[in-house]
């Protein structure tokens, strides 16, 4: 992975302690619009996380595949990773 590790890292901890806390608020019995809005927060850290893994992919893998097949192959790659995430 060519991703800037340490901010992935940092994203995906503070994701992981979101989900804590949102777990605490279901077992408090807390308001369903409160624990949606944390959930919401939380999917958009974890696609901050993936657009930085996608987007290094691109920077290094795509770009400095060895030839022309392999860089295809990353491409398809890529393309069929966005209809996934478009869903």
């Amino acid at each position: 992975m060519k991703a800037d590790k340490k901010k992935v890292m940092k994203l995906l901890k503070t994701a992981r302690g979101q989900i804590d806390g949102i777990i605490k608020m279901i077992e408090a019995d807390r308001y369903c619009i409160d624990i949606s809005q944390q959930l919401m927060a939380t999917e958009s850290i974890i696609n901050k996380a993936n657009q930085e893994i996608l987007s290094s992919h691109l920077k290094c893998c795509v770009n400095n595949a060895s030839d022309e097949k392999e860089r295809e192959e990353k491409i398809d790659e890529m393309i069929n990773m966005l209809s996934k995430i478009m869903r």
